[in-house]
């Protein structure tokens, strides 16, 4: 079995669709299944990743030849907003372009239930939930840097932190209200800020965020973050899944989340805290004065950290090699 398995874009594109192709590709590996990074038809399996124009060409020129053609639904409309300047005006026109181009593919691979139903209304192509999964070998030996990390970005214990692309879709907003309400607390936003693609909003939030609110910027070894923080604060309005979750989760760190259906498998109280899903920063604010409570942050770490186990790229490897033998 050889598969084409095509990052359109793979040299722009970062964060964690970059990641998930990652994860897939070490997943292949794995699995000792012979691939291709290029787009061709002359595979078993033509699987792409983003489906840019390139992609939908070559995926026509693939079911013309009997190809089956797998597709990742990482991309959707509604989490496309309020991510980079113009994405807003973008996200409108993009759902008919995502409709025609999905359904180009024999199966779509979502990476959640809750994508998986904005999805089942883009396309009729049969769809598969297999999750991003966590590579828990890259968070190997993180807690070696706790020290480094903390002493280079100034910061001290509890510290309320986030990894990923700064954007205004994942709770900006929240994020900096909170560290202004919560002087007590130091803050930490890991992952690139990318100003020049921002927004005015964006950027005034960033830059008139408060003395105890770090924007790190790119970081070069991302277990560093998951040593120097305490709580994963997680206020997003829009998530297909979230590798950072799993990641924190992973690292046994305990979860923050507001109450949206893409977290609905996660347990308020035994592996997060949620907030309501249109809470203001109020319900967020509480939930972060109960995790200064070490034994709390203990546990429901702990819990998170057994969760995670389920996500692992070892549990998640088969459904790959069962979705590939099937559409075959």
């Amino acid at each position: 079995m050889k598969i084409s398995h095509y990052f359109e874009f793979e040299a722009h594109v970062t964060g964690g669709i970059r990641e998930s192709v990652a994860h897939q590709r070490k997943i292949l590996d794995r699995l000792d299944l012979e691939y291709t990074t290029e787009p061709t038809p002359d595979a078993d399996v033509f699987h792409c990743n983003l489906l840019g124009p390139r992609s939908a060409w070559y995926a026509k020129r693939a079911r013309s030849r009997g190809v089956p053609v797998v597709a990742h639904t990482h991309v959707t409309a509604e989490d496309f907003g309020d991510s980079f300047r113009f994405t807003n005006a973008l996200a409108k026109p993009l759902k008919p372009y995502l409709e025609w181009a999905y359904g180009l593919a024999d199966a779509l691979v979502c990476p959640s239930s809750y994508n998986r139903r904005l999805i089942e209304t883009y396309a009729d192509a049969p769809t598969t939930v297999i999750s991003n999964g966590v590579d828990r070998e890259k968070l190997a030996g993180f807690e070696s840097l706790e020290s480094e990390y903390r002493e280079r970005y100034d910061l001290e214990s509890p510290v309320v932190f986030l990894v990923g692309h700064v954007i205004k879709r994942k709770g900006l907003e929240t994020f900096v209200e909170l560290a202004r309400r919560l002087p007590e607390f130091d803050f930490a936003w890991f992952g690139p800020l990318d100003l020049p693609l921002k927004g005015r909003e964006t950027t005034a939030l960033i830059e008139g965020s408060p003395e105890n609110c770090t924007f790190t910027g790119y970081v070069d070894d991302i277990r560093g973050a998951y040593a120097a923080g305490d709580i994963f604060c997680f206020p997003t309005h829009e998530e297909n899944e979230g590798i950072a979750l799993l990641e924190a989760m992973t690292a046994g760190k305990p979860i923050l989340v507001r109450d949206i259906e893409p977290f609905s498998w996660l347990e308020d109280g035994e592996d997060c805290l949620k907030a309501p899903a249109r809470a203001g920063v109020d319900a967020f604010e509480d939930a972060l004065e109960r995790l200064a409570n070490p034994e709390l942050r203990r546990r429901l770490g702990t819990n998170a950290a057994d969760r995670s186990e389920r996500f692992s790229l070892e549990a998640v490897a088969n459904r790959y090699r069962t979705l590939y033998e099937e559409v075959i």
